[in-house]
């Protein structure tokens, strides 16, 4: 099995930064990428991201701000957001080596061209192996080397069991899978499904709607994945039943305190980036397509539209016709 040793995370944020330290603490070489001068002289200095307050660095990590020596690695990660990932792939190609494995942990459908995380490297990064990492997984957890379990998907199987090798550890456990469409998927989707679990709760509509709202949400998750050619394993496992889970009951998820904010008719900070209100409209544009029935994704889609109003949405899921499960 090919040995990766050295890694460079592209992307010095809250999640770049707790993989960093979870790659360190499986004892690779780590290099964190970041543009943020700010924040990477903090680092340098203070051995912390200000975005992952009272979370030690590991002391190993190499933090940069040069893209071509960030991309002398065994293996890439690229842990950008899904709108910007094109750009930084763009960016990031003359600098990378044929065959070398770039990781995207990017969760979300790219608008416009309603293309998938690993379809935009196809583009743009042709001489890499693309893989994904995706799954239930808080930055701060990550950071601090609590329990994860993640899934890490590649084509080629042989990878994706090296790749689990070279990031894995006794907190961070991969699970590997050749089920690259399913991971990616479960990622973009529970993101949109998370802000209508978070205005459920914002609204007060109690425990027993919410845990309707996430089963329901679940039921449109596996329509989806199943029309686009994922396996039902895969949406049943760590990066779609277990990712939808914790996004949905916990405002640690960006989304899901987004929609909390909407429910409670508050203003969301625009300094936190939520992917979920990007991925909705291209979610819908593609179920319409595909004619796949997502009522409470179409409902997110509309409010963030300003189409209707969240009481007009929940009325239009209550009133909706009584049916058979499934």
């Amino acid at each position: 099995m090919v040995s990766f040793n050295t890694i460079s995370v592209i992307g010095a944020g809250a999640w770049g930064t707790a993989l960093a330290n979870a790659c360190a603490r499986a004892g690779r070489a780590v290099t964190l990428f970041g543009r943020d001068a700010a924040a990477l002289d903090a680092m340098k200095t203070g051995g912390e991201n200000p975005r992952l307050p009272g979370i030690r660095l590991d002391h190993t990590i190499r933090i940069t701000d040069s893209l071509s020596n960030a991309a002398k690695a065994d293996v890439i990660l690229l842990v950008t957001p899904s709108q910007s990932l094109r750009a930084a792939m763009t960016a990031l190609a003359p600098h990378v080596a044929e065959g070398t494995p770039a990781v995207i942990c990017a969760k979300g459908i790219e608008r416009g061209t309603h293309k998938f995380m690993t379809e935009i490297a196809a583009d743009v990064l042709p001489q890499a192996r693309p893989a994904m990492l995706s799954g239930p997984s808080f930055a701060s957890d990550v950071a601090r080397g609590l329990p994860t379990a993640v899934t890490l998907a590649a084509a080629e199987e042989s990878l994706a069991v090296a790749l689990t090798h070279a990031l894995g550890s006794s907190s961070l456990r991969p699970y590997h899978t050749t089920d690259v469409r399913g991971v990616e998927i479960g990622g973009a989707v529970k993101n949109v499904l998370a802000i209508a679990a978070g205005i459920a709760a914002g609204k007060q509509l109690g425990a027993s709607a919410l845990a309707a709202l996430t089963t329901r949400s679940f039921a449109e998750l596996m329509r989806f994945g199943l029309a686009c050619g994922a396996r039902s394993e895969t949406i049943s496992g760590l990066s779609g039943l277990g990712d939808l889970i914790l996004t949905c009951s916990s405002q640690q998820s960006r989304n899901f305190a987004f929609g909390m904010a909407l429910g409670r008719g508050e203003t969301f900070s625009p300094g936190i980036l939520s992917e979920g209100q990007f991925t909705a409209p291209v979610l819908i544009e593609i179920a319409r397509d595909k004619k796949i029935e997502m009522p409470v994704a179409q409902a997110v889609a509309h409010v963030l539209g300003g189409a209707i109003t969240i009481n007009e949405a929940i009325e239009m899921l209550l009133t909706r016709p009584f049916k058979a499960e499934g």
